[in-house]
């Protein structure tokens, strides 16, 4: 079981494991000469010849062998640890570079959840293959043929015999590993399908609440929860099953050993010393491979794990455009359209111009592609039909590493880091003083909040949990104000916060507005009437557009849309009254 393509991804790691083989040879060495100089002793003892001055010397070399192999386990480990550690430094570096050369659009090829599984658990399962079964597997295959060059100048007959039986292990091993295979292959399917329904239906618990789904989803996990236990069960068994057969081989060899010894002493072929070397090693024979067999099973879940990282390695990459973002950013997009699913269009035809210094609006109501559209600008849904241009550059050639430095997205769940405010900031701009930081702070009336605290040291739990929704996006718009990029879109990014809140961040807004190009999505219109131009989307499709004025004068979809948001602030405002 050793995989070519795993041991060259990790190249380094295999000094490591050369080490820890040498290391438990060495260790070998030492127990047969311990052995060696015992069965002696016990060979002069039974003569009854005088055995003083052997006794001394056994007793040094046993006190010499321990503190030998005791030095040379925690070396071993050593080494074991060394070569864990090389695999999650090289394996999680390369799952972390593919997923920037996949770029924003990743999720169209591989689930979130199952990335977080492979590159925690799955590589911690690769821990122990590098760093106990290959050193082990490569000792269990020096250790019998060296026990047999020393056995063989006792008594070759037990010495062959010996080294007959320790394939038998290796054989039940191959047996098991087949059926293995299939078993945690099912496994690892099982597990990162849970996982990724776990984490889907974490993260839009609030929607399956509002739509009262929470109960069928419910039911769903229970199901795969259940096939999830009864496949580990299945593992498990298989794993039980395997150690009594390898347990029966080991201790039988072991045993046959012993029995070997006997007979050839009673035959007159060996001596006193010759026949306790044979018990006293017979075990070391198959005690390797014993210890492999252990380690087999890990080895395998680490292998089907492996699997499943290098399929993620080898999805195919999307050549990267070489182009950077123009000068001049306007963005024209013509006849622009989009499916998750072939059968299942979401954006149908789409044009929109976004001119250099301009504040342009998309409305319409829920689902209709706003922030879908929004995605395809800032390169996150590609494979769309269309031509959607960056000045006179393909938006397809820009480099993502240009776009992102140039285009600024800023949605309703804009994330923030643990850590503290300086550092949440400090990701935008790594070269900002501390003056641009509270610049950017008062610009969203955030800063005599954080006075009162500690200030830029201020520290923010996971996803902002010690501030209240407002606070959390007021500080991620503080961030995208020091990126200082050239366009910024905002997509519903006061949703689901404080009147204050909304009111500091549409006043920033509007203030960028004036220095740079801001794509606003949002389905409060009182928001964006001030906006140069406004595109109405129904059904995947821009219906209107216009100024605030003309499209309430069509009395279409937006007039609808404003009057009906019209009366419903005046009917909350006579029930606050």
């Amino acid at each position: 079981m050793i995989n070519k393509r795993l041991i060259g991804t990790v190249k380094d790691s295999k000094k490591y494991v050369a080490l820890n083989v040498f290391l438990q040879w060495l260790s070998l060495l030492a127990n047969i000469v311990l052995m060696w100089t015992m069965a002696e002793l016990l060979q002069l003892l039974y003569e009854g010849a005088p055995a003083e001055a052997y006794m001394v010397r056994t007793a040094l070399t046993a006190i010499g062998v321990v503190f030998f192999r005791f030095f040379s386990n925690i070396l071993s480990s050593r080494m074991g640890y060394m070569a864990s550690k090389e695999v999650k430094r090289t394996l999680r570096s390369r799952i972390y570079s593919k997923l920037l050369r996949l770029g924003a659009s990743y999720k169209k090829k591989i689930q979130t959840g199952e990335v977080v599984q492979l590159t925690v658990e799955g590589v911690e399962q690769l821990e122990t293959y590098f760093g106990a079964y290959l050193p082990q597997f490569f000792y269990a295959m020096i250790a019998p043929l060296t026990l047999f060059a020393v056995l063989s100048q006792v008594s070759l007959l037990s010495a062959v015999i010996l080294l007959i039986c320790v394939p038998l292990i290796p054989i039940s091993i191959a047996v098991v590993q087949t059926w293995a295979k299939k078993l945690l292959g099912k496994y690892w399917s099982q597990y990162t399908a849970l996982g990724d329904t776990f984490l889907e239906n974490l993260q839009g618990l609030l929607t399956l609440k509002i739509y009262e789904s929470d109960g069928f989803k419910h039911e769903e996990m229970n199901r795969q929860a259940e096939n999830f236990r009864r496949i580990t069960m299945k593992v498990l068994a298989m794993q039980l099953n395997s150690i009594a057969i390898m347990d029966f081989v080991a201790y039988g060899g072991a045993a046959l050993g012993i029995a070997m010894a006997i007979v050839q002493f009673r035959a007159g072929n060996v001596d006193v010393a010759g026949a306790l070397l044979i018990i006293l090693l017979s075990a070391d024979f198959f005690l390797p491979m014993r210890l492999l067999g252990s380690f087999f099973h890990v080895a395998m879940n680490g292998m089907a794990a492996s699997d499943k990282i290098f399929r993620l390695l080898d999805v195919e990459e999307v050549m990267e455009g070489t182009a950077e973002v123009p000068e001049n950013c306007s963005i024209s997009c013509q006849d622009v359209s989009f499916s998750y699913e072939q059968e299942r269009e979401i954006i149908k035809d789409v044009s929109m111009e976004f001119p250099v210094g301009s504040f342009v609006a998309i409305v319409g109501e829920s689902g209709c592609g706003k922030s879908t559209m929004a995605g395809i600008i800032m390169g996150k849904n590609r494979n769309y039909s269309g031509s959607i241009r960056v000045g006179a550059v393909t938006l397809a050639d820009i480099k993502e590493e240009s776009l992102l430095k140039s285009f600024t997205y800023i949605n309703h769940q804009s994330y923030i880091f643990k850590g503290t405010v300086r550092e949440n900031l400090m990701m935008a701009d790594d070269t900002a003083s501390d003056e641009m930081l509270w610049e950017a702070l008062e610009r969203v009336n955030l800063a005599d909040f954080l006075r009162e605290e500690k200030g830029l040291e201020t520290p923010v739990q996971e996803k902002g949990a010690n501030l209240s929704g407002g606070q959390c996006q007021r500080l991620a718009l503080a961030r995208a104000i020091l990126h200082n990029s050239k366009l910024y879109i905002f997509d519903e990014a006061t949703s689901n916060i404080d009147v204050e809140s909304e009111n500091d961040i549409m006043r920033e807004i509007n203030r960028l507005a004036k220095e740079k190009t801001v794509i606003v999505i949002s389905h409060r219109l009182a928001n964006v009437a001030g906006a140069d131009n406004i595109y109405v989307m129904d059904k995947g499709m821009v219906t209107e557009k216009g100024h605030h004025e003309e499209l309430l004068a069509l009395k279409g979809t937006y007039h609808k849309l404003w009057n009906a948001q019209k009366d419903l602030e005046e009917y909350d405002e006579e029930k606050r009254i």
